[in-house]
Parts: structure tokens; C-alpha cells; sequence
């Protein structure tokens, strides 16, 4: 069974600030009801957190320059990229190994705790769907793509399509289909997944937690009418009182209403993107981010062995990107509380892919 039609977003050409900030309350989030299969996140332990501040530490220097001439270990999977020329002076290579390896160690921290699922066969049949459901699956150059909407999946699915014949050129004005022309892990046999979780190529692309959810909120409830019909409707009904209320009043009914989601049954928009590609029981061999979009796709197609006329597209015209300023905005207009119980559901995000939380505080706000 194939998954709805996604939209994936844009291609990157600006990124949200990190900082460190919010004291937050971190919970478990429970186990799939009726089923006696792990959860689908634990409460980080003191090495784990300690791991977690390290890395961020660590983000928060290679965004400044600071580790341009530090020798690091190549990135998680066979190691040096095909052709590699000699590090320059700025160091961009090394920063995107340093960052490749924050992430690798942080995963391999988290995921070695014993209730953490370690195969697919681990995870309860509605986590194993999920997963299946969102791997693509290219057998011609052996490789796996874990695709996350509002991640520059669309542009992903251009070039699979390209390099499975289906399309000439990523350039190639059409509206995307999203299911046709495209293999994903689910319509495979068990037999048939183990070989290729075991043998392919597997990468994923991750984007800052927030700015990912704003993204799809801008989207989907600011220019998609069926998901206004579908959701907002929904959410008016469950909790707006009284007479038509402001933007701000919106913006908090959207957040209480991801609250109150089962992190395991939402909208693929918004779902964690650790509940969507469960990075614990799939080793993948690399996970690109959105800030570094360009050269991380680059490395990928390279990887895999792409003839050298196949390119990442770039960004479409309409695409309007979430600036630092924006997302600073939008976090800043929610009450401290809401912002406090919502930060938690998405903790396995930022842990485990490096992500700083965000700064809230009333200081920070002001300005």
C-alpha cells in the first residue's frame, strides 16, 4: 500500500538560527496501544543528554568556522567520497564530516539503550508500516531514501524518477506525481527488504525541527484548501471558544492541536521525523540536512554512482523559505507553557540530529 501524496518542500537557500535556551521538561511518549513492541521514544538518559549538549556545542562551533582545520573520521558508511579533491583553507568538507560524526555518535548513543527498537522487526506493525511507507527504493544504483516531507523530498523524487528512466530531466515542468513511477519498501516481500535494508545504500535528509513544522504549517493551513477544510475544521471544532479570534489565536489551537496528536498516527507533514524513518532500527549509512542541502545531495549522487549529467534541482520559484526571523516570530508568539509541552514531542529530532533547542525566553523574545 503506498503512501498519500506528500509535499515535500523546497530546496534550502536560508536557515533558523540555533540557539540554546528553553529549559524543557522532557516525558516518554507512550508505547502503540495494544501492543507490547517497544515505544517510539524513551526519556534521554544523563550520558545521553550529556551527548546531546556536546553536540550542540560542537554544531555551535562549526557554524561559526571554528573547526575548519581540525582532521575528522569520514562520514558514517565506506568513507571517502569518490574523487574527493584536498580540503581547502575554508574547511567545508571538514565541517560536514565533523557534523556527519556529531550526529552518527549521538544516534549510536540513544539507539544502543536496550528499549530502543535495533531492526525493523522490532517496531510494532503500525511503526513498521510508517517506516516502509516512506523508504524509496532504487535497485539499478542500490540505494534507500527515507523521505521527509517539507525535507526537499518533491525535488528527491524528481531525481529518483530521472534516474529510473520515468522522467528526461529534473528540469521538466510537470506536476509531481508522488506515487507513480516510484518503488517504495512496502510493496517489497520481508525477504526482499532484509536484502536490501542489508546491502543498499541508505541515506535520509533532516531539517531543523521547528522551522520544518512551521513550514508545514504555513503550507498546508496557509495555501492548501483541503487541508484547511480537512484540519481546520477539526481543530476550530475542538478549541476555539467563542466568536472568530486573530492569527496568533490560530497559531495556538494548530499547536495544541499537534499536542494532543499521537506522535505514531499524524499527518506525515508533521510527523517527527524520527517516528518516519526511525533512524534506531535502520542504519543508515548517511543523513544529509537541509542546511546543507547542495553539497550533502551532491555527495549522495556521487555516492551512489549517478552519471555525472544527473543534478539536484534547484529551488522552485514559488518556494517561500523560513528565515531565522520568521521562525523567531512564530515561536516567540506562543505562550511559554503550550511551547514547553509541544518541544518535548519532537525531542528525539533534535537529539539525535544535532539540533539545538530553541531560544524562547522572554530576554530573547524581545528583541
Amino acid at each position: 500500500m503506498l503512501p498519500r501524496r506528500p509535499d515535500c518542500g523546497g530546496t534550502r537557500t536560508g536557515g533558523a538560527s540555533r540557539g540554546g535556551g528553553s529549559v524543557v521538561n522532557f516525558r516518554t511518549a507512550g508505547t502503540d496501544s495494544g501492543s507490547g513492541r517497544r515505544g517510539s521514544a524513551v526519556l534521554p538518559s544523563v550520558l545521553t543528554f550529556l551527548v546531546i549538549v556536546a553536540s550542540g556545542g560542537l554544531l555551535l562551533m562549526i557554524e561559526k568556522g571554528m573547526l575548519s582545520g581540525v582532521e575528522t573520521p569520514a562520514p558514517r558508511g565506506d568513507g571517502q567520497r569518490p574523487g574527493e579533491k584536498k580540503l581547502g583553507p575554508a574547511g567545508v568538507d571538514v565541517d560536514s564530516q565533523i557534523l556527519q560524526e556529531i550526529r552518527n555518535r549521538t544516534i549510536r548513543t540513544v539507539c544502543s539503550q536496550k528499549n530502543m527498537p535495533h531492526s525493523v522487526w522490532d517496531l510494532s506493525p503500525l511503526q513498521r508500516k510508517t517506516l516502509l511507507q516512506h523508504v524509496l527504493v532504487n535497485d539499478r544504483y542500490r540505494f534507500l531514501y527515507c523521505y521527509v516531507p517539507k525535507v526537499a523530498c518533491s525535488n528527491w523524487k524528481r531525481v529518483l524518477k530521472v534516474l529510473n528512466g520515468a522522467l528526461e530531466s529534473v528540469d521538466v515542468s510537470i506536476k509531481m506525481d508522488h506515487r507513480n513511477d516510484l518503488q517504495f519498501l512496502s510493496s517489497l516481500k520481508p525477504e526482499e527488504i532484509r536484502h536490501r535494508l542489508k546491502h543498499y545504500f541508505k541515506f535520509m535528509f533532516v531539517r531543523e525541527p521547528m522551522e520544518r513544522l512551521l513550514s508545514a504549517y504555513r503550507n498546508k493551513f496557509g495555501e492548501i484548501e483541503s487541508y484547511q477544510k480537512k484540519y481546520g475544521v477539526e481543530i476550530v471544532t475542538r478549541y476555539r471558544k467563542g466568536p472568530r479570534q486573530g492569527r496568533r489565536r490560530r497559531r495556538r489551537r494548530s499547536s495544541r492541536y499537534l499536542l494532543d496528536e499521537d506522535a505514531e498516527r499524524m499527518n506525515e507533514h508533521w510527523m517527527p521525523v524520527y517516528n518516519l524513518c526511525q533512524p534506531c532500527a535502520v542504519s543508515y549509512d548517511f543523513i544529509g540536512s537541509y542546511e546543507r542541502l547542495e553539497d550533502d545531495s551532491e555527495f549522495v549522487l556521487r555516492r551512489v554512482g549517478a552519471p555525472a549529467a544527473v543534478r539536484f534541482p534547484e529551488r522552485q520559484t514559488w518556494y517561500k523559505p523560513v528565515t531565522a526571523e520568521t521562525l523567531h516570530y512564530y515561536l516567540c508568539g506562543l505562550p511559554q507553557k503550550l511551547l514547553r509541552e509541544l518541544l518535548p514531542k519532537y525531542i528525539l529530532d533534535f537529539s539525535l540530529f544535532a539540533y539545538a533547542l530553541p531560544n524562547t525566553t522572554a530576554q530573547h523574545c524581545r528583541h
